[in-house]
């Protein structure tokens, strides 16, 4: 078997909604992975679940980098199975595995050579550093399990096939929420590893993935292959993955750097307030896992489409896609609206940290339709091969608005200011997004024929 265009026909809405649906499951079990680990964690204490609030930000630049990568790797490898290219399919997709294992190994070795003044730096106490040392030493250590499997999924999607790397994941989810409680608690033979436990459940778990994946790309999709090319052509594949990669990993960057920023300033508001914005950012993970789903759907579905040349299908799906978004972050504002504080009890029954992950989820939500254009936006813009577009976006939501504005909102407003700046920044950001990706696509021919 081999990789086949799956995008280019068929009717826009169907494919689109199949894929996601699909695609739900991966996302959903992504961020399940994070839930649990959160839940259980959160069962040792306010002390360990702050602990692990802090190192959320920085998983995430390594997870970005490597989630970067991927799109760069899916935008490339859609547009030449458009183009009917299979050995250029094969060459990028070996490739970008090659390099994300070159890139993800620099920044573990960084990482742990630098944990303690880090995680200071960004406001942990020294009450706190014990146990982010504990997790974090396991973490960068099997990284590049964490990592490499995120690129090889983006290529599986690339072929169109949402639906197994969506399987793996889930398969990892279950895994981790076994080993989770074993590990952390030290049931039966298992020694009580506390906030090191969970670590070394996530790293078992994310190791099956790297190995279904790879066998998956190998065996039955013929993507990969393990004869090195000449250097030159490497190189070649490396600039072509890294033209779109680089801005993507800079945009996703810019996200858990400013989190780092916006948890610095939370924290001064103490250890309950770090907790709560760690559940209430980990609740609205999980609120957008379809507009995630649906973003991810849509790098392989324009790239595939401008790889066949069909201008309208990509401009149509894009329009059904903003239409979703809308309606589906007022829906997500009317649930937290009424059902916040028992989302945020779930997690930890503190009042206090009830009380401010509540207000979070209540302020931000009305602004999720808007957050959901801006990440649809992104996806698109990459796959159209405007990769810079897409990162002065982020640049616009993170840099620009979210944290100059919170530094204000803390100032003003203490807490509250903090979450109103988050809400401000997704509306201003997300409008944008919209106007900007409609003048890309007006500047492309409209071809007559869609299905």
């Amino acid at each position: 078997m081999t990789a086949t265009a799956k995008l280019t026909e068929g009717h826009v809405a169907g494919t689109l909604i199949k894929l996601t649906l699909q695609m739900m499951m991966g996302i959903v079990a992504m961020v399940a992975f994070n839930l649990v680990d959160t839940y259980f964690v959160g069962q040792l204490g306010t002390v360990q679940l702050a602990a692990i609030s802090f190192t959320f930000p920085v998983i995430m630049v390594i997870g970005s980098v490597s989630m970067g990568l991927g799109v760069g790797a899916s935008a490339v490898i859609s547009r030449a199975i458009g183009a009917g290219d299979q050995r250029k399919v094969t060459r990028l997709t070996t490739d970008a595995l090659i390099l994300a294992l070159v890139i993800v190994s620099i920044f573990a070795f960084a990482g742990l050579l630098t944990i303690e003044p880090l995680f200071r730096a960004i406001g942990a106490t020294e009450r706190l550093i014990p146990f982010i040392k504990s997790y974090m030493i396991i973490w960068y250590t099997g990284v590049p399990f964490v990592v490499i499997p995120m690129v090889g999924n983006n290529a599986i999607r690339a072929t169109g096939d949402t639906k197994t790397p969506s399987i793996i994941m889930m398969a990892a989810v279950l895994v981790n929420a076994i080993l989770d409680p074993l590990l952390i608690f030290g049931h039966g033979p298992f020694p009580r590893m506390e906030l090191a436990g969970s670590a070394l459940a996530t790293v078992f778990a994310r190791a099956l993935t790297f190995l279904f994946s790879l066998w998956i790309l190998w065996k039955r999709e013929k993507m990969i292959n393990f004869q090195l090319p000449p250097l030159g052509k490497m190189v070649e594949s490396w600039k072509k993955i890294l033209y779109i990669g680089i801005p993507a990993a800079g945009t996703n960057l810019i996200t858990p750097i400013s989190l780092a920023a916006i948890t610095r300033l939370v924290s001064v508001y103490g250890p309950e307030a770090v907790a709560a914005f760690g559940v209430a950012t980990r609740i609205e993970a999980f609120a957008l896992t379809v507009m995630m789903a649906l973003g991810a759907v849509l790098t392989p579905f324009v790239g595939q489409n401008k790889g066949a040349g069909n201008q309208l299908r990509i401009k149509t799906g894009v329009r059904y896609s903003q239409i979703f978004s809308l309606g589906w972050g007022f829906l997500l504002f009317g649930v937290f609206l009424v059902a916040s504080r028992i989302f945020a009890g779930i997690f930890n029954d503190h009042p206090e940290v009830v009380s401010m992950t509540a207000s979070y989820l209540q302020i931000i939500s009305l602004s999720y339709g808007f957050q959901g254009i801006l990440m649809l936006s992104s996806s698109a813009l990459n796959a159209l091969n405007k990769p810079l577009i897409s990162a002065f976006l982020a640049v616009l939501r993170m840099v620009a608005l979210y944290v100059p504005l919170a530094m204000v909102g803390s100032r003003l407003f203490r807490l509250t200011g903090i979450f109103y700046a988050g809400f401000l920044a997704n509306v201003i950001a997300g409008a944008a997004a919209f106007f900007l990706l409609r003048k890309e696509l007006a500047t492309h021919p409209v071809q007559s024929h869609i299905t």
